[in-house]
């Protein structure tokens, strides 16, 4: 589990795989769900429209199927997150319990919000990706760990190298990666830096 400010060696969890490609965020969080005055409860509605027909009744996707329950680690194909640059999509994917994304792309954006929650997104070549979803479908319960130094998942007896922007994997590690915590943490110097200049604080 993460935290605001923490630093992000390791994850270990069980995975879900959502399968195919162009995932954008509409789908992710369908548009009707962001007039919310905060993210509080958008994990309910996570892939809504693809999880539930026009009775609200569930059907067949991989976040409704009993087996994938309490997953932590999502496992995507390529250019997940593309479409729309709203926030909405991580805050869902966190609030629904996801802790760590592995696809074969990411669109920049998307990326970058998930930085910005202290979600790690790793990226693998498209064979390594579909034989990690055909392993996790094939044994669900399966815990997946994640090494954010390493750039490892070890799943079982079976280890594979994934990839992450350095710039990502320095944020995370050093616990920098919350934008807000390190304006709180530097507080006294901008207030300094404040005082100095003449048409705002001296």
């Amino acid at each position: 589990m993460t935290s605001n400010g923490a630093r992000i060696n390791h994850i270990a969890g069980t995975a879900v795989p959502v399968i195919g490609n162009d995932i954008d965020t509409d789908r992710i969080i369908p548009a009707r769900f962001l007039r919310c005055v905060t993210f509080e409860g958008l994990g309910e509605q996570v892939f809504r429209d693809e999880r539930f027909d026009e009775q609200d009744n569930p059907v067949d996707h991989p976040l409704n199927d009993p087996r994938f329950s309490g997953a932590s680690i999502l496992i995507v194909n390529a250019n997940f997150g593309c479409g729309s640059s709203r926030e909405h999509a991580p805050q869902a994917i966190m609030r629904y319990g996801i802790r760590a994304i592995i696809g074969e792309s990411f669109a920049e954006i998307f990326a970058g919000n998930c930085l910005s929650l202290g979600i790690p997104t790793f990226t693998a070549d498209q064979a390594t990706v579909r034989d990690l979803q055909t392993r996790i479908t094939n044994h669900p319960d399966t815990v997946l760990y994640l090494d954010i130094e390493q750039l490892t998942a070890t799943m079982g007896t079976t280890t594979v190298t994934l990839a992450m922007s350095k710039t990502t994997q320095s944020a995370l590690v050093s616990g920098t990666w919350d934008s807000l915590e390190q304006l709180l943490a530097n507080e006294a110097a901008i207030d300094a830096v404040y005082d100095r200049i003449p048409y705002l604080g001296g």
